[in-house]
């Protein structure tokens, strides 16, 4: 071939490349969107039915079998409705996941469900009830925690409150909270498995460790001994914060990401794998909540 050919060749092959490359990222984020899910079972049952499908079209193309070509394709088009009912949940699902993306959620809105969180505490605080908290960001917390009770409802401190009442019946275990709404309560958050952890510390505090070792969520945690608020990402918990500080690092980390509108990173964080190069450190901080009963 020579040069010109070449050139004239590799100026139409862009066009496929980038097509294949659309179709095998939009696949694999799909699959990524259905594993666990209840949907996933059927995922793979049509996945078997589309490879038998094209065999099929395949041969009628090779034996030039005319009839049964044309009843493949009038089939398609209600396979093609038929893929829409089946998958309706995890369609309106992913709708759902889309409208929380930073790219559509607004500073304010951001920063009320902050003073959400942060009110919480501070009523929680105030009479030593414990809680834990968990804020999800890119990673579905879904996937990691091993029960829960869907709640679906608009996050507000009296809700919270409820939620972890003493004597609740879903009191024992964490919230999740998606955006502005609560996702589920009654969670079992998995437990660090570190042994170099002080001995003071609770169940809470150990499972607001372990979920913030597996993944990017940022979990609050209110002592039920002593009111203390502390808070728990990526692996690292800091004890004994004010309520300026804990408001002061959920601002940093979720109104400024959602001004950045950053859609590219939430698209890496899909597949993100958190990786720590050694073990967590604990740190406490010097202020602590102010309580108008003295901690014992």
């Amino acid at each position: 071939m020579t040069p010109d050919q070449i050139i004239h060749y590799l100026s139409h092959l862009w066009r496929p490349v980038l097509e294949i490359f659309i179709l095998a990222v939009a696949i694999y984020f799909i699959f990524q969107f259905l594993r666990g899910t209840r949907g996933w079972p059927v995922a793979l049952g049509v996945i078997g039915f589309l490879v038998v499908l094209l065999l099929l079209v395949l041969i009628t193309f090779v034996l030039d079998l005319r009839v049964l070509r044309w009843l493949l394709g009038a089939f398609s088009a209600y396979f093609a409705v038929a893929v829409v009912i089946i998958f309706q949940p995890e369609l309106r699902r992913m709708l759902a996941e889309l409208g929380n993306l930073p790219l559509f959620a607004t500073a304010r809105e951001q920063r009320e469900s902050i003073e959400v969180i942060i009110q919480t505490c501070e009523r929680l605080a105030d009479v030593k009830i414990g809680a834990l908290i968990a804020i999800e960001q890119s990673i579905q917390l879904q996937d990691v925690v091993e029960s829960g009770v869907r709640v679906d409802c608009e996050a507000t401190p009296e809700m919270l409150e409820t939620i972890f009442f003493p004597n609740n019946a879903v009191h024992d275990g964490g919230v999740i909270i998606k955006g502005d709404r609560i996702a589920y309560c009654a969670c079992i958050f998995p437990l660090t498995q570190r042994q170099d952890l002080n001995k003071s510390l609770g169940t809470r505090h150990r499972a607001a460790i372990g979920l913030s070792e597996e993944t990017d969520a940022f979990i609050v945690v209110v002592s039920e001994e002593t009111g203390m608020v502390s808070y728990a990402f990526k692996g690292q918990l800091t004890r004994g914060v004010s309520f300026e500080e804990l408001r002061a690092r959920l601002t940093s980390l979720l109104v400024e990401p959602a001004k950045s509108h950053t859609f590219a990173a939430w698209l890496r964080s899909r597949s993100w794998k958190q990786q720590r190069s050694g073990p967590p450190v604990i740190t406490k901080s010097e202020t602590r909540p102010t309580l108008k009963h003295p901690a014992t």
